[in-house]
Formats: structure tokens, sequence, C-alpha cells
């Protein structure tokens, strides 16, 4: 597969959406467009019966369009003011060309207390105001997300690099936390009962939790912040998050943006870090903080929850995946596909949530592999901006390497590439979409996570032998 030949298009137009931002470190390109697509879930056409699902391209625009440069924030934000780190600042790097395209100041333990220190300070006063108000600003919040749709959907792209129609779909997604929850802020209601001896009532109130940090992962860099962030507000929390260092320009543009719907100095906080463990060790020590919520890896969940055992804070993990998708003798085999692209390909794979091992059972095992191999082999990889793109850059080299790692493995194994089954040569962090046949369910690729775009296929005659593997 000719990496030049899939990326050229999304090169250029990656290159016009950064290339203004290089110079300053400070800007980004916006690209004009308006999303007027009905029917689409998480940036992907929902299919009728019998259709193949493919990413939506009807929302994307070539970033030759831009026509205006937006300021962007790169600062920290501690107690409601902008301000930089002592720590050597964070490089944030284009997926799809490898080129840097801002540095955002850096926290050490130092930024960390100073930020739990202003969350401390300001959360008396905010659980203090009537949840009707808060209510109200979470509303300011989720119209203010939709009304910059455009301008973050580009930042995600340019970022992340996952195809803007995907990005369109996270940043319509990031602002429903704030509805839904504007709605249950008003609602956080205590009981009443009787007490055992029957002559006094027992009272029951849900106060908040206090100070809140919050550690949120790079594939969903603005849904993921507000899916912590809308609840822990609602309640009367005040927060302090540690963005994803490879994506947290737009954890500060969102920042920026709760600012202008009203919530106060102190109640969100931002700093991100080049040095997660002396940062979060500061953070969790802080005699402020009540509670951790953190979206990441298993192995990194189990280190957090053993430090915050210490403090017995609570917590609330969301850690790694790995589903299995798994497909009958008597299912309709071009409907299992279609499903297959949605639940594997959404946002370049990269999500935690994503098909990891596919199991099928051996009436229907080739015939599904020749399926999900055409459709797979079809998609275009290349910049987000690519109206054509259906499927990004990864992340960074890292994630290409453990991918391969993977997928080497297998094969070695025993596995067989049907299609793809290498990284793409050339700038930019791609791989290859890739449908592996034979694979052994031991194989490690069917143990962790893969985060990119593979599909490992097993096949199996015995259900219950499957159900164990699975």
């Amino acid at each position: 597969m000719s990496h030049a030949s899939c990326i050229a298009s999304g090169r250029e137009a990656t290159a016009m959406a950064s290339q203004r931002v290089h110079s300053s470190w400070t800007e980004l390109a916006a690209v004009e467009a308006r999303m007027g697509v009905v029917g689409c879930q998480f940036g992907f056409c929902v299919p009728q019966s019998g259709e193949l699902a493919a990413p939506c391209p009807c929302s994307v625009r070539d970033a030759a369009s831009s026509r205006e440069v937006e300021t962007m924030q790169t600062q920290m934000l501690i107690d409601g003011r902008w301000r930089d780190g002592d720590a050597e600042r964070i490089e944030v790097l284009d997926p799809a060309t490898g080129d840097g395209i801002a540095e955002v100041a850096a926290g050490g333990p130092a930024e960390a207390v100073a930020a739990c220190d202003a969350a401390a300070a300001a959360q008396p006063g905010w659980a203090a105001t009537a949840p009707r108000v808060r209510s109200e600003i979470l509303r300011d919040c989720h119209r203010i997300l939709l009304e910059r749709t455009d301008e973050l959907a580009d930042l995600i792209t340019l970022e992340h690099g996952k195809p803007r129609a995907d990005a369109v779909g996270e940043v319509a997604y990031a602002a429903e936390f704030f509805r839904w929850n504007a709605e249950e802020t008003v609602r956080i209601h205590g009981t009443i009962s009787t007490a055992p001896a029957g002559d006094k009532r027992i009272i029951t109130l849900h106060p908040p939790v206090g100070v809140v940090v919050m550690i949120t992962p790079w594939n969903f860099p603005a849904a993921m912040i507000t899916r912590k962030l809308a609840p822990a507000l609602g309640a009367g929390n005040t927060v302090v998050i540690k963005p994803p260092r490879e994506a947290p320009l737009t954890a500060l543009r969102v920042g920026e943006l709760l600012a202008e719907a009203g919530v106060p100095p102190g109640v969100v906080n931002l700093v991100p870090t080049a040095a997660s463990g002396p940062w979060f060790d500061a953070a969790v020590d802080h005699r402020a903080v009540r509670m951790v919520s953190f979206t990441g890896s298993t192995e990194v969940g189990r280190v957090l929850l053993r430090r915050c055992a210490d403090r017995v804070l609570k917590t609330v993990m969301e850690l790694g995946g790995n589903a299995p998708f798994v497909v009958f003798a008597d299912a309709d085999v071009e409907a299992a596909v279609a499903g297959a692209m949605v639940a594997k390909m959404r946002h370049s794979a990269e999500t935690c949530t994503a098909a990891n091992r596919f199991f099928v059972e051996e009436p229907v095992h080739d015939e599904f592999v020749e399926r999900l191999a055409a459709a797979m082999g079809s998609m275009k990889v290349g910049s987000g901006f690519d109206p054509d793109v259906t499927c990004g850059p990864m992340i960074n080299s890292g994630a290409v390497a453990n991918i391969d790692r993977l997928v080497q493995g297998a094969i070695n194994g025993g596995a067989s590439a049907v299609t793809g089954g290498s990284a793409l040569d050339g700038p930019g962090f791609f791989y290859e979409p890739t449908v592996l046949g034979g694979v052994d369910p031991a194989a490690p690729i069917t143990r962790e996570e893969i985060f990119g775009p593979v599909a490992p296929v097993t096949s199996f005659t015995d259900t219950d032998a499957m159900i164990a593997a699975a």
C-alpha cells in the first residue's frame, strides 16, 4: 500500500491548517464548515439494512478554506489566571506529519499544589451557589461548545488526527454532558425516613465531595474532560485537571470557553505536565483532595489506585478495554461486517470501547474475513482534514510501534495478514487497516488492547469454549 498515494492530499490540507501555528506557537488555523448531517452517530453514517457503515464525510471541508486564525491559549489555568510553569514546555505534534504545532506550559508538583489550593479556596463558594445557578452555567457551557463546534473540531483533528467528521461528532458528544447534567443539578435530592424508634426522622443529604483531581486521555480530548467535569461541577465540586500531554490544546480551549460561560475562577484548573508521577503525588497528597477520576490504561490505573489507597480517597477508574465481537453461523454476514466496521473503526480505532477480538463461527468464517478485509482495505488513510480520509494517523510513533509489535507477534504465531499488516512509510504516524486471520486465541494481540486499526479474527466451533475465551 503506497503511503504517499494514501495521504498526499490530506498532508497538504494539514500543512495549510498548521502553517500559521508554527510562527508563534499560539495560533490555530480554523476551518470554516458547518455540520448539517442528520442520522450520524459518533461521526459515522448510521447504516441502513445491508449497507456498509463508513465514516461520514458530509461535514468535512478542506483546511484550505480557512479564513481566520484563532489565538490559542497555551498556558496553564490556575485560579482563573493563565500562567507559565517552571518545567520545560511540552511540544504538541501533528500526528499526520510528525511536525510540531504548538508548545504548552508544563507544570510540576508546585503547580499541582497551587491548583489544588485554588480549587480548595473556591469550593465552599461554588458549593453554596444555588443549584439552579450552577445548572444555568452548565447550560451556557453546552451552548457555547456547540457554537464553537467548527473551531473545536479543527483543533481535535489537528492535535489528535481523527477524521474531522469524527471530531465534529465528539464536540456534540462533549457538549451533551453539560446539557444532561444541567438537568440533574437541580435534582440532587436527599431522603427523609422514619427512624427505628419511630419518634424521629432520618435525613440523608448529598453534599459535594470537595476537590476532585481528574486525569484525562488523549483519544477524546474534549469529551472525556466534559464527561468527568459536568457532573462534578453540577454537584458543587471544584476540579484540578491533568490533560493529556499528547493532546492538551483542546482541553485548554475548553477551559477558556468555560470561563466565558461563567464558571468562576478556581473552580476549574488545568495543569498539563510532562512528569505525571511527581505531579500526581503532589496532587493526591494535598489535604483538600477528596477524589480522583482517571481514564487510561489498566496498568496506570492500578498504580493510581494503590497511591489513592494511602489516603483512602474516592476513586473512579475507567480503564482499558478488550471487547469481543462474536459472529455466529446464522448471522447476516453483510450486516455483521457493517457492524464490525463501526465497532472497530470509529475515531481511527483509538477507542477503549472498540472491538478488539473477533470470534467467528467456522461455517461463516471465510466469508466474514473476506468481506471485512475488503471493507478495511478500501479505507483511505491520511490527514483527518482530507474529506476522503476514513482512517487518520495514530497518536504518536510509540502507538504505531506497539500496534506493529502485536501484529508481528500474531503473524509469527501462525496468523496471516489478509490485508494490511504493517506501518506505512513516510512522515506521520500511520498504520494500515489490517485484518488478521487464523489468530491464536491465546496470542498477546487477543489479551492486550490494540488501540489501532487491526482486527484479529479467530474461528470457533465450540460455543462454550468461545465464551470462555472471550
